[in-house]
C-alpha cells in the first residue's frame, strides 16, 4: 500500500488497526490514530503529515506526498475519503440515524432529544455544532457497536450542504426545525433557505425516511404534504406557559423546564414527538426534559452578584433567532435591556435586517436597546430615545460600566464573532 493509492476498504481496515480513532488536527493526536490530512482556506494539512506521525499517529492518510515514510498512506482526496470512510462505518454500525436542520434551534432541540432518548437507549450525537462536512464524517466515525441511536445535526451555509450531508449520515429519520432568516448571504433570501433546509426532507422522501413535521412553520407545512408516513406536531396542540420557564402538560404529566420562550417550547414539542415515535415513556420523556441544563452560552439563564438576571444566547445570531430571543425578554419582569451585536452574513440583506431591530425598539416592552458592531452603527434612528448605538466593544463597555445596572432583565446576543459573552461580567 505505501507508495500506491490505497482503496477505502484497505483504508477502513487501517481504521479498526487504530481503535477506531481519527485525527485532523496535529495539536490533538490521539495515539494510535488514523491521522486525516485535510485542507482549509489558510493551511495544508499534508504539510504536518509528519508532525502529525511524531504526536502519536499510526497512520497519515495525505492527498500530497510531502513525505516518505511507509505510515504515510496517499488518497485522491483525503476529505472524500474522510467522508467515504463515515459512510461506510455507518453502515457497518447500523444504528438508527436522526438528522436535525433547520434555522434555528437545532444544537438546543439536539441536545434536549438526546438527554431524552437516552433515558432508555444508548444515544450517540454531535458533539457541540460539529454539524459540517468535516464535522458530521466526524461524528459518525465515533459510532460503536454498542450504540442504538445516533442523534445528528446537519448544518448549511448555501444550497447543496444538506443533501451532501445527509449523503454521508444517510438519515432514517429528520426534524427540520424551523425556517428562518439564517445565512441569507449564502441562501439569497427566504425562499432559498427553505429550498435548501428542504434538501433534508427530500433525502427522506427518496429513501423511505420518516419525518417529523413542524406544522406551526408555513414552509415545513407546506413540504410534509409530500409524505404519507409522517410524524406532525404543533405548539397549539400543548397547554403551556413559557415564562420564566417552560411548564407544559403532556398527557396529564406537568413538564417544568429552564428554557425559556415561545422558540424553546417549539424546541421541546419537537423533541416529544421524536421521543413518542420511539418508544419512550411519558415519565422518562419528563425526566429527560427536566434534567436539561443548557450551556455553551445558548439560551442560559444567570442570576448575577449584582442582582440581574441574564439571558446569555451569545453562540450565534441571525435576525429570527434574535426577534425570537427579544420576545423571551419580553416576558421577562423588571427592567429589561436587550445587549445586542452584529449578525453576521447576511450579505445584500445586511442593512435591512438590522434596521428592522431598530425598529423593534417602537413595538416591544423592553426598556433599552444597546447595539454593537459596524452594522448596527450603519442603522437611522429616528429619535429614539431607548437606543443607544456603539461602533465598537470598548465603547459599549464604557457606558455599561457608567449604568451601574442592577436588578434589571438583561437579554446578550449577537453572531459568534462578536464574543457578545464578554459583556456578561459587566453586569
Amino acid at each position: 500500500m505505501p507508495g500506491m493509492m490505497a482503496s477505502l476498504d484497505e483504508i477502513y481496515r487501517l481504521y479498526e488497526l487504530s481503535g477506531l480513532k481519527v485525527s485532523t488536527d496535529t495539536r490533538k493526536i490521539e495515539k494510535g490514530s488514523l491521522f486525516f490530512a485535510l485542507k482549509g482556506d489558510n493551511f495544508n494539512g499534508n504539510a504536518f503529515a509528519g508532525a502529525a506521525l511524531e504526536n502519536g499517529a499510526a497512520f497519515a492518510v495525505v492527498d500530497e506526498k510531502h513525505l516518505e515514510d511507509e505510515r504515510v498512506i496517499l488518497v485522491g482526496d483525503a476529505l472524500k475519503c474522510l467522508q467515504d470512510l463515515a459512510r461506510l462505518h455507518r453502515r457497518k454500525m447500523k444504528v438508527k440515524t436522526i438528522g436535525i436542520g433547520g434555522s434555528n434551534g437545532k444544537t438546543t432541540t439536539k441536545e434536549l432529544l438526546v438527554s431524552v432518548l437516552a433515558t432508555q437507549y444508548n444515544t450517540h450525537s454531535t458533539q457541540g455544532n460539529l454539524n459540517n462536512h468535516i464535522g458530521v464524517p466526524l461524528t459518525l466515525l465515533q459510532l460503536r457497536p454498542e450504540h442504538e441511536l445516533a442523534v445528528v445535526e446537519l448544518g448549511a451555509n448555501r444550497a447543496g450542504d444538506i443533501q451532501e450531508l445527509c449523503l454521508i449520515a444517510e438519515p432514517d429519520m429528520g426534524i427540520i426545525t424551523n425556517i428562518g432568516k439564517e445565512h441569507l448571504e449564502g441562501f439569497g433570501g427566504m425562499e432559498g433557505v427553505a429550498k435548501a433546509e428542504s434538501e433534508l426532507f427530500d433525502y427522506l422522501l427518496k429513501h423511505n425516511g420518516h419525518p417529523f413535521i413542524n406544522l406551526d412553520d408555513k414552509w415545513l407545512g407546506h413540504m410534509g404534504k409530500r409524505f404519507v408516513s409522517k410524524t406532525e406536531y404543533s405548539m397549539k396542540n400543548v397547554r403551556a406557559a413559557t415564562e420564566p420557564g417552560i411548564t407544559l402538560e403532556h398527557h396529564g404529566t406537568t413538564i417544568r423546564s429552564v428554557l425559556m420562550g415561545v422558540h424553546n417550547l417549539q424546541n421541546i414539542v419537537a423533541t416529544i414527538a421524536v421521543a413518542s415515535y420511539l418508544g419512550i415513556s411519558d415519565e422518562n420523556i419528563k425526566k429527560g426534559i427536566e434534567s436539561y441544563h443548557p450551556q455553551n452560552n445558548r439560551s442560559q439563564l444567570l442570576r448575577t452578584a449584582k442582582g440581574n438576571s441574564v439571558l446569555l444566547d451569545a453562540y450565534n445570531a441571525n435576525p429570527s433567532s434574535v426577534e425570537m430571543a427579544l420576545k423571551s425578554l419580553e416576558g421577562m419582569p423588571g427592567y429589561k435591556i436587550a445587549l445586542l451585536g452584529d449578525m453576521f452574513e447576511l450579505g445584500a440583506y445586511e442593512a435591512e435586517e438590522h434596521q428592522h431591530i431598530v425598529d423593534l425598539a417602537h413595538i416591544m416592552h423592553i426598556h433599552q436597546f444597546i447595539l454593537v458592531g459596524k452594522a448596527f452603527s450603519r442603522v437611522t434612528l429616528h429619535g429614539e430615545t431607548n437606543v443607544k448605538v456603539f461602533s465598537s466593544k470598548e465603547d459599549t463597555l464604557e457606558m455599561i460600566r457608567g449604568g451601574n445596572y442592577r436588578n434589571c432583565s438583561v437579554l446578550i446576543k449577537g453572531s459568534r464573532g462578536m464574543k457578545m459573552e464578554e459583556f456578561l461580567p459587566e453586569f
